[in-house]
């Protein structure tokens, strides 16, 4: 096994159509199927099915792919580590997933041009496989997560507690329920939600299900699109119906646990910038707490109650 037959996994996953793929790659698709199959020989099981007509992930494939992408994730992180300059202690790299603190953002740089009037702050978008990596590696200083349970090395501090909404299809019979719950929409396809961390599962439900279909997002920005190409559902906290506007779906509150926002930093990490934005963000969100309706927990406690 080798980094290149990883990468070729990981597109053919992507793709699921060897042409496509290999050209991607700049490669034949004959040699291109033939690395596949090699892998599959090497692991001694077959990661994708092939007919004529189409080509799908194994349950074998989509837990292969899955760890396949984060070695592939930290051998490209190896090759920038020795061109990575030090620290500026006048720039805050903050990772962010999804809407991040949503309506806040602007409170929150407010609050931070107050008491740090030089600091920057640099956006880094990711996903539900790299939200708390990010922070582990230090390719970024902090990051807005969804909080899908603990993580050894880093610190949660949650600061916002948002609904869980179904994404309909705009034409689906559903778009016009006041509340569902999953016993209204177990015979549903979902959109299925792709990340690392178990916890992602157990909150989204049938759309954290291996089998509930083959049409995988690994944003939370890619759900809407996915509801509306494929006509399944999806899963969202309550802030995407602002931030992730889509003429072909509708939002519906979805019975079952809260969608939680964070603050992830490093243990131990206490340089003043990191500081700052961990109360920055939860002073704004207990501020505006009352106005937007949103829960929040007090700013002196983080996820563990300290």
């Amino acid at each position: 096994m080798d980094i290149r037959s990883l990468r070729y996994a990981v597109t053919l996953a992507e793709e699921l159509h060897f042409g496509r793929a290999a050209a991607r790659h700049y490669i034949a698709a004959q040699a291109f199927g033939r690395r596949i199959q090699q892998l599959e020989r090497e692991l001694g099981t077959r990661l994708f099915a092939r007919t004529s007509r189409r080509v799908a992930l194994t349950p074998a494939g989509e837990r292969f792919v899955v760890r396949a992408r984060a070695a592939l994730a930290q051998v490209d992180d190896l090759a920038t580590v020795a061109d990575r300059p030090p620290a500026d202690p006048q720039v805050l790299r903050v990772g962010v997933l999804g809407f991040g603190l949503a309506d806040r953002w602007p409170g929150v740089r407010a609050l931070l041009a107050q008491w740090h009037p030089a600091l920057r702050l640099d956006h880094v978008e990711t996903d539900w496989d790299g939200q708390y990596d990010l922070v582990r590696s230090g390719a970024v200083d902090v990051a807005v997560v969804h909080d899908i349970g603990p993580v050894d090395g880093l610190r949660l501090d949650r600061v916002l507690d948002t609904g869980r909404w179904a994404v309909v299809p705009a034409g689906s019979p559903l778009a016009g329920a006041a509340r569902l719950t999953e016993a209204d929409v177990g015979d549903a396809q979902w959109v299925r939600l792709v990340g690392r961390h178990p916890g992602l599962a157990d909150w989204a439900g049938p759309a954290g299900s291996s089998g509930s279909t083959s049409t995988v997002v690994r944003s939370p920005a890619a759900v809407p699109a996915a509801v509306a190409t494929s006509g399944q559902l999806g899963v969202h906290g309550e802030p995407a119906r602002r931030f992730f506007p889509h003429p072909g779906v509708r939002y519906v509150p979805l019975a079952g646990p809260a969608a939680l926002v964070s603050v992830a930093s490093r243990e131990g990490d206490e340089r003043p910038a990191v500081r700052a934005f961990r109360e920055a963000a939860r002073a704004v969100v207990v501020a505006t707490e009352s106005i937007i309706g949103a829960g929040a927990v007090p700013r002196d406690r983080n996820r563990n109650g300290e």
